[in-house]
């Protein structure tokens, strides 16, 4: 698995996360618990890292910190969430939800969800980073009506991480936020990297095109995200699945090559047309 460094401190992150939206949030059963456990030690054993969650997922945050517990995986994991409210006393209150839940005492990287009340949850984010209790601190979107916001927040805050969306069927974060991030030294992590599933309904049952194979892709969702990993500015996507074969296609996007400017521009093109 390819790792890129996070530019606010060096440390590696392998390039393919996981994302828990839908995915993870199941009931307490063994019958509902067991096949996400299989998800992710696989995920972990290759290679993988970061997990992505949020209060607004469900039972996502408490399914991730039980499983992480359970198959004493919290070492070898980063943990992502969000806070996603109004109000200072509000947005402490959720954090320290998001922690129980996760049954991680340091969160890895905590982000102002769809910079709601940006300022004043971000004041709150910087205290806890002081304190040690947050590692990295950063702001989310998955809108790209929400761009100009975005890149206003990104010049005048000084933030670890940035979420947006950025794939083959939604790229425009490319254009303006990925060039700004970069001059921010901010990492990215791409969510919806598959458009939110939209890009590969567009692309179901169509022949894969000649530049899979020299890519070493059997699959158009490794297509997608290799064509994310192509843009140097992207520090991780995160794909989410509950199922295996899913999570061992996705990661495989992780090793080997990437396409280059030709073979990105002719992938783009045939999987929007």
């Amino acid at each position: 698995m390819e790792t890129r460094p996070i530019p606010s401190s060096g440390e590696e992150l392998p390039v393919i996360g996981l994302g828990t939206w839908q995915t993870f949030d199941v009931g307490k059963s063994e019958a509902e618990l067991q096949p996400l456990e299989e998800i992710m030690s696989r995920f972990v054993d290759l290679g993988g890292k970061l997990v992505d969650s949020s209060p607004m997922y469900g039972r996502s945050e408490e399914v991730v910190g039980e499983i992480a517990e359970r198959l004493g995986l919290r070492d070898r994991l980063f943990l992502a969430t969000k806070v996603w409210t109004t109000g200072k006393r509000a947005g402490l209150a959720q954090i320290v939800r998001s922690a129980r839940r996760l049954r991680a005492p340091t969160i890895d990287l905590l982000q102002v969800h769809n910079l709601l009340d940006v300022d004043t949850q971000l004041e709150t984010l910087r205290s806890w980073k002081e304190e040690g209790r947050v590692r990295y601190i950063g702001v989310s979107h998955y809108t790209a009506s929400a761009n100009d916001e975005v890149a206003r927040v990104l010049r005048r805050e000084k933030v670890d991480f940035l979420q947006i969306n950025y794939s083959i069927v939604e790229p425009d974060a490319g254009e303006e936020i990925l060039p700004l991030a970069a001059d921010r030294g901010v990492a990215v992590i791409a969510n919806r990297p598959f458009g939110g599933g939209s890009g590969l309904r567009r692309v179901a049952g169509r022949p894969l095109p000649p530049q899979a194979a020299a890519l070493g892709c059997e699959s158009w969702a490794g297509l997608f995200l290799k064509w994310i990993l192509a843009d140097p500015r992207v520090t991780c996507a995160i794909p989410a699945t509950g199922k295996r074969a899913h999570l061992e296609r996705n990661m495989r996007a992780g090793t080997g090559p990437t396409p280059d400017a030709a073979m990105r521009r002719a992938i783009a093109e045939l999987a929007r047309s």
